[in-house]
């Protein structure tokens, strides 16, 4: 079942703050629910609790008894209570993620939690007891036409079974997690949503706060970074409480799994082998020098410091237009990038623009950064955003965009295999940028604007593939560290500087404050190990896209092809299409010269 569970992209897209982009939209929610009392609410409630005790009353015991018509309608059954439960989830979650501190959304959503949770707990036997059944019998029931396309499920089921614990222990971790990790998370959120940061005289949350490292001023960009760092460690204790408790669990989890890493649900929930994720981590590290450290130096030289500060990772250059982007701008440049690659991109993405399928506006206590939820397959996909017209805004635009044509693709799939693996749920959002970026370049009418685009993408994709890696890194060593006893707040900073000092590299001084950035990062609370996806999901575009560029006849239609698969396919028989290979350690060298070449690039324009 697909619960509510955004994807935020957080530091890699900071914005500047201005009133001069027009006016923004909001979500429309009533296409779930008209309110959060709507009679709708209760009917989907009552009917969720008496389907799934129905469902338990008739299957549990006797999975194996079934023949293969007998499964198939089992697994309809499953699936309509995944899409009620994933609509009700999906209302409250997105609710709830509008305005955080808003006490009534937050009891509504942890009462639509609570419920789902405790109801659907008499559905813990149906994954064990599918992996009881012999493979022998398991197979003749596949035979069974309409059963076979939902094989993918089953298969993904089998990777858990050395896995599970007894149906006993499942049904009791199912019942606690309502007070496990999603109260952790609440507190977490919640937490950072009621952070205020006094920067040149002016309070401000997260959001507008992080924004000013992107200003112009130097002097500005310090003041908010000394004053992010200064809040973060004045709530260091409540931070570093979080984190040790949600790598606790994951270790008692793990233990009593007998997973061998921290990694491996992770890798198992990804459907992607730990081969090719440590392919990818190793690609990424060795390419550091010829990535983030070149690219610094040259930073650092335009910006003419015999250092970089933490405030200059993010700086515009000295030749950089102060220029505020309207939202109506934004969505022209995107939607013609979309339509320039194939109109039928820009005509999914239309909705979301003309229907309400945008929250776009920064507001009191609104979760920060981005992201794209999909609901549910009989509904449609939601964008969060928090725009404030920078032309990396208008990034993040295209990235959640992409997402969102993704997410309406994918839902003919059904309920149960329109959910994408986290590895391959980046592509549509990372090549819904690179169309976006190739097109402003192609615009470019100076050396100079150039210039700055090219050292916009580079950063980007630098906070895309090293940053993140450089995250993944810090979360192993977090959790491995977690396993030897209680972690201080120092413990944590030190870790954490660690791997940023290895990512960015000599052109870098740290100040002190920045030790404790880490604490602000949703991804490590929210969905730990996340972060590689969007490094996995850039060297796939990247190499995508110099598919693109070699053979432009027919690519389309491959490309819709397999965004509209979803999950039903694993990555290998994705990408033969386009003759890609992601277990092939030069797959990710491919993707990675694409950002060498652009430095390349930058240089010579020296």
């Amino acid at each position: 079942m697909r619960f509510f569970q955004p994807k935020m992209v957080f530091d890699a897209r900071p914005a500047e703050g201005s009133n001069d982009f027009g006016d923004l939209p909001d979500w429309d929610l009533t296409d779930l629910y008209p309110s959060t009392d709507a009679p709708e609410v209760k009917r989907d409630l009552d009917w969720l609790e008496d389907a799934c005790r129905s469902f338990a009353a008739d299957y549990e015991g006797k999975l194996a008894d079934l023949d293969g018509e007998g499964m198939y309608q089992c697994i309809l059954r499953d699936e309509r209570i995944s899409q009620v439960a994933g609509r009700l989830g999906s209302f409250a979650g997105l609710l709830y993620y509008q305005n955080t501190v808003d006490s009534e959304r937050a009891k509504f959503f942890s009462d639509i939690q609570d419920k789902i949770t405790t109801y659907t707990a008499s559905l813990v036997f149906f994954s064990l007891e599918v992996n009881r059944i012999p493979d022998e019998t398991l197979e003749e029931m596949l035979k069974h036409e309409g059963l076979s396309r939902y094989r993918p499920i089953f298969e993904r089921m089998r990777k858990m079974r050395p896995y599970q614990l007894s149906d006993e222990l499942e049904r009791y971790e199912h019942d606690m997690s309502i007070v496990g990790a999603s109260a952790w998370n609440k507190l977490f959120d919640e937490t950072v949503a009621d952070l205020t940061f006094e920067v040149n005289g002016e309070k401000l949350g997260l959001e507008a706060t992080s924004t000013l490292l992107t200003e112009q001023d130097r002097a500005t960009r310090e003041a908010a970074a000394r004053e992010i760092g200064k809040v973060l460690n004045d709530n260091i204790k409540i931070f570093t409480r979080v984190h040790n408790t949600l790598a606790k669990m994951g270790e008692v989890e793990d233990k009593w799994r007998g997973m061998p890493t921290p990694q491996t649900g992770r890798h198992l929930s990804n459907d992607v082998e730990p081969e090719v994720v440590q392919a990818l981590r190793d690609a990424v590290v060795a390419a550091y020098p010829k990535l983030s450290h070149r690219y610094y130096e040259l930073k650092r030289g335009w910006l003419g410091l015999d250092k970089l500060q933490v405030w200059d990772r993010n700086a515009p250059l000295p030749m950089e237009e102060k220029r505020v982007v309207s939202w109506d701008a934004a969505e022209k440049m995107v939607m013609e990038a979309y339509a320039g690659f194939d109109p039928k991109m820009a005509e999914i993405a239309k909705p979301f623009f003309t229907d309400g399928w945008i929250d776009a506006g920064v507001k009191p206590g609104k979760a920060p950064g981005a992201f794209a939820h999909p609901t549910v397959t009989d509904a449609h996909p939601y964008v969060m955003l928090n725009y404030l017209g920078k032309q990396r805004d208008v990034m993040t635009l295209a990235h959640e965009l992409g997402h969102g044509v993704h997410q309406v693709l994918a839902a003919e799939q059904g309920e149960l295999l329109a959910n994408t693996p986290l590895t391959l749920a980046e592509t549509a959002s990372v090549f819904g940028e690179m169309l976006t970026f190739q097109k402003l370049l192609s615009e470019a009418k100076t050396p100079a604007e150039r210039k700055v685009l090219l050292a916009g993408k580079v950063e980007d994709m630098i906070n895309t593939v090293v940053r993140q890696i450089a995250f993944y890194d810090f979360e192993c060593k977090l959790h491995e560290a977690r396993r030897g006893g209680e972690l201080t707040p120092q413990d944590i900073n030190k870790i954490w500087m660690s791997v940023q000092g290895e990512s960015l590299g000599p052109a870098f001084e740290f100040m002190p404050e920045y030790e404790t950035f880490w604490a602000y990062i949703p991804h490590f609370v929210h969905s730990p190990f996340y972060v590689y996806a969007y490094a996995f999901g850039d060297g796939l575009v990247n190499a995508l896209y110099a598919a693109y560029q070699e053979a432009p006849e027919g690519f389309q239609d491959k490309y819709f092809d397999m965004l509209k698969a979803g999950g039903s396919k694993h990555h290998p028989e994705l990408l033969a299409p386009f003759g890609l290979d992601a277990s092939d350690p030069k797959f990710w060298d491919k993707g990675l010269s694409m950002i060498s070449g652009f430095i390349d690039e930058l240089e010579a324009m020296e």
